[in-house]
């Protein structure tokens, strides 16, 4: 029955949510600044949209007018909506405008506009999983050829053996699409965007099991230690610092010797080259600032580890270490959850100093105080007697002597 809403109720509704007033007319509220009138039809088994207007500029009565007309058109067979679409690139041809873009050619431009923000990895991705996956679906088409059917036959294949793969690309394309679609297409829907119904068609993921990084337990720590100040090479002296700072593995190969504080004995490393993008301390142990002292070798470049011909280490370089040690069982990163099981277990630092010794990223002001002023202290402490942990009083007095 058309004429259930009241021109009274129509002006209080605020909140988010779809009004029917019958015969197809809906008042849409979006937010509070989005409230607007639409007429719902079917038409050869699909549900269209059609935009009647914005609630400021059509009144109730105005939008039953627009309605009926509207209703007319599909009574004789008219999709609205795609009229409406054909109208404007029949509109757009006539003034000269050139034909739209395909897919593949919208990507292109995409990445190259981005490219110089992208990491190195992120700039090899994008064009790689585009060119196998995408482009021989629908880089063809154009943007608005695409339908959710054609995402849905390229992800399939790899949606459950290639689950991070298949997540990456379909973004992706939801990305480009989004990048090229007229922004007062208030119908457009994005045929990439992981709806319930595509993801109900798509075939059903294994429950995920979390997965940590293979870590040495700390009770053979010392040994391992052991071994590998016995290890040669750059990357071996790497992981040595790595392990006495718990830094990660891009933290440690980027660092540099501007960001060494030698007066305080502290590894400042800046907000751009941490994980979650904020600037961190790390205090530094005599064991680590000996590791800095092996890599004093004179030369005038800023970055402290680095290949025969200076340029930063491959992020496999000490995973490679491991392997020539016969530690392949582990992981670079997993030293962290060495160092991190260690702590909990051997000593008794608060949750905040070993959190913030990690550079973990803190729900509250409290632990997050940690990470700094006088808390820096409490931290030194902490790595201090990771370091004496790992370096024996056997292999000290070694050391001692040599020197």
């Amino acid at each position: 029955m058309a004429g259930k809403l009241k021109p009274l109720d129509v002006d209080r509704l605020v909140a988010p949510g779809k009004y029917s007033d019958g015969d197809g007319l809906y008042l849409v509220i979006a937010g509070p600044k989005s409230k607007n009138w639409s007429f719902r039809y079917w038409i050869r088994g699909k549900e269209r949209w059609h935009g009647l207007g914005s609630f400021n500029d059509v009144s109730l009565r105005e939008a039953r007018v627009k309605r009926d007309a509207a209703r007319q058109q599909v009574r004789s067979g008219v999709d609205i909506v795609q009229a409406k679409r054909s109208a404007r690139e029949e509109a757009k041809t006539l003034a000269g405008v050139a034909a739209a873009p395909t897919f593949q050619e919208c990507a292109d431009r995409f990445i190259e506009e981005n490219w110089t923000n992208w990491s190195k990895k992120h700039s090899a991705q994008w064009p790689s999983s585009l060119k196998s996956y995408a482009y021989p679906a629908i880089g063809h088409l154009k943007i608005g050829e695409i339908k959710p059917s054609h995402i849905f036959e390229l992800l399939q294949p790899i949606w459950v053996e290639k689950a991070e793969t298949a997540n990456r690309v379909r973004g992706r394309i939801e990305t480009v699409i989004a990048k090229n679609v007229d922004l007062d297409d208030t119908e457009f829907r994005n045929p990439a965007e992981l709806t319930k119904q595509l993801r109900e068609k798509l075939p059903k993921r294994p429950k995920r099991t979390q997965r940590h990084h293979p870590a040495l337990p700390y009770v053979e720590a010392q040994q391992f230690w052991k071994e590998l100040t016995g290890a040669a090479g750059t990357a071996a002296v790497a992981l040595q610092f790595l392990i006495l700072t718990v830094g990660r593995t891009n933290e440690v190969l980027g660092a540099r010797w501007s960001e060494i504080d030698v007066t305080q004995t502290v590894w400042r490393i800046p907000g751009e080259r941490m994980k979650m993008g904020e600037y961190h301390s790390v205090p530094l142990s005599d064991a680590a600032l000996a590791v800095l002292g092996q890599m004093r070798d004179g030369t005038q470049s800023d970055l402290i580890f680095s290949n025969d011909v200076g340029e930063p280490f491959s992020d496999m370089a000490m995973l490679a270490v491991l392997k020539r040690m016969n530690y392949g069982h582990v992981t670079v990163h997993g030293f962290r959850a060495t160092f991190a099981t260690w702590a909990e277990e051997c000593t008794d630092y608060p949750d905040g100093v070993r959190e913030a010794a990690l550079a973990h990223k803190y729900k509250n002001e409290t632990t997050a105080a940690y990470q700094r002023g006088e808390k820096l202290e409490k931290r030194r402490a902490l790595m201090n007697d990771w370091s004496s942990y790992l370096v024996t009083a056997e292999a000290r007095t070694a050391a001692q002597s040599a020197a």
